[in-house]
């Protein structure tokens, strides 16, 4: 699974509607919509018209840190912090579609997995502009982490196309991506080369292979 969380401040010369479009079209699986900073009203109107647009898409809308703004989208998900998350449990317990929760270490993924989370965003794993000053976890935060939860683990964190296998090889169940599909001049390509990653290596030879016929 390929996640686009998004920033609009990192949309540079373009309209930020239309990245997310282009990135959904160019291989996202599911986009969160993470825009804390927004008013109620300005979120809510933007959770409903991505949530028509990326709905011809077949592709889940999931509300980061608003839960009324998740239920009254009718967003697939809900998103949160884990802080937040640990403070107000029950009430997140209570939305009926996916719940998903940002880790930073094993013994947060154990709280967040046996409250009802759905999934996980675990990281920071690799250097990431967005974390200045902060080191990152590295990818034994996902071995760790895969070790003692069974809900799917999602990679965050300075994630780019070269850094992907060592990812799944480490455990993770699927990428979050931010940046690197946000600040790219073509967003729906920069999604497709973090998707091609997630193939099976197999699937990318047999790729490989046909495109080279097809060459010839």
């Amino acid at each position: 699974m390929l996640y686009l969380v998004t920033n609009r401040l990192l949309v540079q010369n373009r309209n930020f509607l239309d990245c997310i479009l282009d990135a959904a079209a160019g291989g996202v699986d599911a986009v969160i919509l993470r825009e804390k900073d927004l008013p109620d009203a300005e979120l809510l109107a933007l959770a409903k018209i991505l949530q028509y647009r990326l709905g011809k898409l077949n592709i889940p809308l999931i509300v980061n840190g608003n839960l009324l703004v998740a239920k009254q989208t009718g967003a697939a998900g809900y998103h949160d912090g884990f802080h937040h998350f640990a403070q107000f449990t029950q009430e997140c317990r209570n939305f009926s579609e996916k719940l998903g929760v940002s880790v930073h270490s094993a013994s947060e993924a154990e709280f967040a997995a046996a409250n009802g989370a759905d999934y996980l965003l675990a990281g920071h794993i690799y250097h990431t502009a967005s974390k200045p000053g902060l080191s990152p976890k590295g990818l034994q935060l996902i071995k760790e982490i895969k070790a003692r939860v069974d809900i799917p683990v999602v990679a965050i964190g300075g994630i780019m196309p070269d850094n992907v296998e060592e990812l799944l090889e480490a455990g993770a169940d699927g990428i979050a991506a931010m940046s690197y599909i946000l600040t790219a001049p073509n967003p729906g390509q920069a999604a497709g080369a973090l998707k091609q990653r997630l193939k099976p290596l197999s699937e990318r030879n047999d790729l490989l292979d046909n495109n080279s016929t097809m060459e010839r």
